[in-house]
Formats: C-alpha cells, structure tokens, sequence
C-alpha cells in the first residue's frame, strides 16, 4: 500500500501486474510472495484487478483512496501543528464501542484504523486521542458501517487527576525517542543527486514506509504530559525535504517499471 499511495495518486491510473512484483522484489519480495500480496489486497478491495487478455493491471478502490487520504492527513500534519499543544481547551477524543462477534473483521479494520489516527487503547472497546480526531472517527465508522455500536465524546483531561499513569500503558512511550533517532540516522546522510531513478525509487519507498509508523507510535501528547521527543523536529524536516527531492526519478522508474 505504500507503494499504490506514492505513485498511483493522485493520478488515476493503472500499474502492470508483473511490473508491481518487479518492484516489490527491491523489498524482498519474491515473486510469489508479491503476487500473494497483491491477491491478498485485491481481497481486501483495496485494490482492483483489471485484465486486458492476458495481462493483468492493477489499479486503486475507492476504499483505498478513503484510506490513503486518511494516511495522508495523517502523515503530513504529524508533528506539524501551527498552534502548541496543551492549552487550556485542547480537546482530545474518547471513543467506546460494543461491536458484535459477527462483525469481527470491521472491528479489526477499524483497530487498525484508530492506531494509525494515534489513538490508544484504554481497554476493551475503549479508545482515546490526545487530539479533536471527530471528523476521521466518524468518517471511519461510517465508512466501516459501525456508528450504531459507537458512542463518541470530545474531552479535556481533568487537572485534578493525572493521567501520566495511564498513558504509560496506553502507549508505548519509552521507546519513541530512539525510533526518532534511528530514523535520523538512516535517512540524515543520503543525497539525492547521489541516486539513479532506481535507487531514488526504493529510499523514498523506504523513508514513507519508516515514517509513516510514527503516526501508531507517536501520541503527539501535549508538552505538559510530555516533552517532545529530542529527534522529532529533525525526522519531520527530513522526511519533507527527502520526500519531495526524491519523487521524479522515483516516479520516472515506477511508471517505466509498470507501464505495459
């Protein structure tokens, strides 16, 4: 899905089935293992089969542009707020939710959903955000057709009663710094006039692979609660720089690879 969300938006065009299992194969991919993959999302219909004789191409739903646009959003405000976190009537979200067994994979789809949208899990059926998050919320229980088993509710957190505690167990704070950190260390040092198309292709698949992991693991909690972490700044800046640096000869060996 990285590799559909970089180069096959916002153009709406399509990608050769042995073209995508060439370029999965920079990732390690075997063949066989690419084309499991894409079967697995073509089951998933986040992505569609379109055949032309013999020939098969690929080619984005209109599940996976709701979910690549969320990833979107996502990615590149992280850590970009204009206004600083923690003031006095920063909001954050709390969401409950009664989900029958029988609707098992939605529920799963929308776990998957709410940990991208830097939510944490409280406890059974119980989420929260350090952010105004109602808008995707309620995009993805509707899209998902589960807003009858939800109950959603816009809060401030009460000075009377910590809630450091709790946070340490709602997410996985300790090691964010040095994810921060390794990031800067894998990406600070590469130059991008150093880089033929293909080797432009696979970094900058690799560094929107990496970064995007932040939006699970990064809370964005407010200063008050916690100090932002020292390598965040540094990470963001050179995510931006090496993303737009890096996408014509990335894009120019995508649509060579996957032209038919």
């Amino acid at each position: 899905m990285t590799v559909f969300g970089a180069y096959l938006r916002p153009r709406d065009r399509h990608a050769s089935s042995s073209g995508l299992v060439e370029l999965l194969g920079e990732f390690g991919f075997s063949p066989g293992a690419a084309r499991v993959a894409l079967t697995r999302l073509a089951r998933r219909e986040l992505v569609a089969r379109i055949r032309h004789g013999r020939h098969v191409d690929y080619c984005l739903t209109a599940r996976s542009r709701s979910v690549l646009d969320e990833g979107d959003r996502r990615i590149f405000t992280l850590a970009r707020q204009r206004e600083p976190l923690g003031k006095p009537d920063e909001r954050w979200t709390v969401l409950w939710h009664t989900i029958p067994e029988d609707r098992r994979l939605q529920r799963q789809r929308l776990v998957r959903r709410l940990r991208f949208l830097g939510f944490g899990q409280v406890h059974d059926g119980a989420w929260v955000a350090a952010h105004d998050r109602e808008g995707d919320v309620d995009a993805v229980l509707d899209e998902l057709d589960l807003t009858r088993y939800a109950a959603l509710m816009l809060a401030t957190p009460a000075e009377s009663v910590g809630v450091g505690s709790l946070l340490a167990r709602v997410w996985n704070l300790a090691e964010l710094g040095s994810r921060y950190e390794a990031f800067v260390a894998d990406f600070g040092d590469r130059d991008p006039a150093a880089l033929d198309d293909r080797e432009s292709f696979v970094l900058r698949t690799q560094l929107v692979h990496s970064f995007r992991l932040f939006a699970v693991l990064d809370p964005e909690l407010p200063p008050s609660l916690m100090a932002a972490p020292p390598d965040r700044e540094s990470a963001v800046q050179r995510f931006d720089e090496l993303y737009e640096a890096l996408a014509p000869a990335a894009q120019r060996h995508f649509d060579k690879v996957t032209a038919r």
